[in-house]
C-alpha cells in the first residue's frame, strides 16, 4: 500500500477528524457521516 496517501474524513460542522480514513480513489455518496466530537450525523459526498 506504500505510494498511496491517505487522510482523515473532518466533520463539515465541527472541522473535528472523524473516524473514517480515505484514499485518493475514495467514493462516497450520500454517506452518514457521525462525528464523535460534536456527536452529529450529516450527510456527506466525497
Amino acid at each position: 500500500m506504500s505510494g498511496y496517501s491517505m487522510e482523515w474524513l473532518l466533520c463539515p460542522i465541527c472541522k473535528g477528524k472523524t473516524r473514517i480514513k480515505l484514499r485518493w480513489d475514495t467514493v462516497l455518496e450520500h454517506f452518514p457521516l457521525y462525528c464523535p466530537k460534536c456527536k452529529g450525523e450529516t450527510l456527506v459526498d466525497v
